[in-house]
């Protein structure tokens, strides 16, 4: 069994998720980098963590799909015998935008089975084998943290098949704090804003972005960072808020309050 605490990181390989198992790996975890389709990119994920002293594997899932996400838990057990941490980053967004009153279900159906059924199950699994650890003392004060979206309260009438499964997992937050609150497992949900990642970085959303941050769309105007999001992790898996669980974490430049 690893020495270190575990963090299992699904979508690790680029982007936030990148952020995020280096952040992970400086607070002193060994973290399972865990990516779809993408080897090179998980290749340097690992190669950063580990330039950075810290220790990382590599792992091929798609979260998705049940056997995948049986083989992510199991591996990550083989591989470093513990759970401490379980971050929900992966999430993919529709192929194009489209109206809702076109949407078509499979599109539908692949958004939330990634964003949605895919956290759901991999935290249900996840949080059965942080139980046993626990019960054995082999682990303490574990948690699971959630990255959803401002997209789980603002509606983009082309973008509804997104915004339905951030939405959706903000109540998988809820639900499973409030289940695993008595066990001293946390729960938390980060709201990232508008980041600087592949997923916004067509011509088409750094126009649309930046012409809405240049014009004061938050009161932080400017662009998010994947490190933002990834610093807000690490303050969670460091256990700096060890009397919260169901909590949302906005990371967002301010764009969740409202003013005239």
């Amino acid at each position: 069994m690893s020495e270190q605490p575990v963090a299992l990181v699904t979508g690790g390989s680029r982007g936030i998720g990148r952020a995020i198992c280096l952040e992970l790996a400086r607070g002193g975890y060994a973290v399972l980098i865990n990516f779809h389709h993408n080897l090179t990119e998980a290749e340097r994920t690992r190669q950063a963590v580990e330039e950075a002293g810290g220790c990382a594997e590599i792992c091929q899932a798609d979260v998705s799909a049940p056997s995948h996400r049986d083989l992510l838990v199991d591996f990550t057990m083989e591989t470093y015998g513990r759970i401490d941490l379980l971050v929900n980053n992966a999430g993919i967004a529709p192929p194009a935008r489209t109206d809702i009153l076109e949407t078509d279900l499979a599109t539908f159906n692949r958004i939330l089975a990634t964003n949605l059924t895919g956290p759901y199950f991999l935290s249900q699994r996840a949080a059965k084998v942080m139980l046993a650890l626990l019960e054995a003392g082999q682990i303490r004060a574990p948690a699971i943290v959630n990255i959803s979206s401002i997209r789980a309260y603002t509606a983009a009438r082309n973008y509804g098949e997104y915004c339905v499964s951030k939405a959706g997992l903000s109540m998988v937050t809820a639900l499973f704090a409030r289940r695993l609150a008595e066990h001293g497992i946390r729960v938390y949900e980060i709201r990232p804003g508008v980041i600087e990642t592949d997923m916004t970085s067509t011509p088409q959303a750094r126009e649309y972005y930046g012409r809405l941050i240049g014009k004061g769309m938050a009161p932080l105007d400017r662009w998010g960072q994947p490190d933002d999001v990834a610093r807000a992790v690490g303050m969670l898996a460091r256990g700096d808020l060890p009397f919260s669980t169901g909590e949302v974490i906005n990371v967002d430049g301010g764009w969740h309050l409202r003013w005239l």
